[in-house]
């Protein structure tokens, strides 16, 4: 089992995402297990403000110390816990990732917002920090929401069949095959021949070099690693 905490402002946006499809059927089954936080239930101010103006000054406004190592401590308590910032800068995201992160046993991500968090929290609380991509969202919700969904679905019997994982794009840095199913023939495209002709070993040939085609097309930096 996995426990995952999440940090967040906004902790009705994860309701829909953690309430369906695999997410819910991996609680039901005490497969995982998702305790979303909201942070201004841990600031001391009376207002419940979680940010103030960055000192230096500049645009924006910057997520202050307290309630997050609050937060984190709390949350924590006497467990081993592995805590994460979600943040542009933190490193990217990938599928190894995951699967390192499916072997803990409690996971605490913090969401980001703003300018982003006073940098004592990372030096007092934080593990590492991760980001999912090149590029700046609203906040660091969307983010955790696929970290939890992509390490989630590693935890063996979260998902149905563990044979699908093992030709998933990423595995053995390639990116998945082309996949056909009914009718044979639609519209006049015309499944390959060789997914109907019942010969496993042509098909699994088949398979693997049309995964390294798309791989070489369109994510040539998979091959080099």
């Amino acid at each position: 089992m996995i426990r995952f905490d999440i940090v967040t402002i906004f902790p009705g946006m994860f309701t829909g995402v953690l309430g369906d499809s695999i997410m819910k059927r991996a609680q039901a089954s005490g497969k995982v297990v998702f305790r979303v936080h909201d942070l201004r239930d841990y600031t001391l101010d009376p207002h419940r403000k979680v940010d103030d103006r960055p000192f230096g000054g500049g645009p924006g406004m910057v997520m202050t110390a307290q309630p997050l190592v609050d937060a984190v401590k709390k949350i924590r308590g006497r467990r081993k816990v592995k805590v994460i910032a979600m943040a542009p800068a933190g490193k990217v995201f990938t599928q190894k990732k995951a699967r390192e992160l499916a072997a803990e046993k409690n996971i605490l991500l913090i969401c980001g917002h703003y300018e982003g968090m006073d940098e004592r929290v990372c030096e007092m609380v934080v593990d590492e920090s991760l980001s999912i991509g090149d590029y700046v969202l609203t906040g660091g919700e969307i983010p955790a929401m696929a970290v939890v969904d992509a390490v989630a679905r590693l935890v063996p019997g979260v998902l149905g069949k563990e044979a699908s994982l093992e030709d998933e794009s990423f595995e053995n840095n390639l990116l998945e095959y082309p996949h056909y199913t009914r009718p044979a023939d639609f519209c006049g495209k015309k499944v390959p021949a060789v997914l109907l002709s019942g010969n496993h070993q042509a098909v699994k040939m088949w398979r693997m070099a049309q995964a390294l085609e798309r791989t070489r097309k369109y994510r040539p930096d998979l091959i080099k690693e």
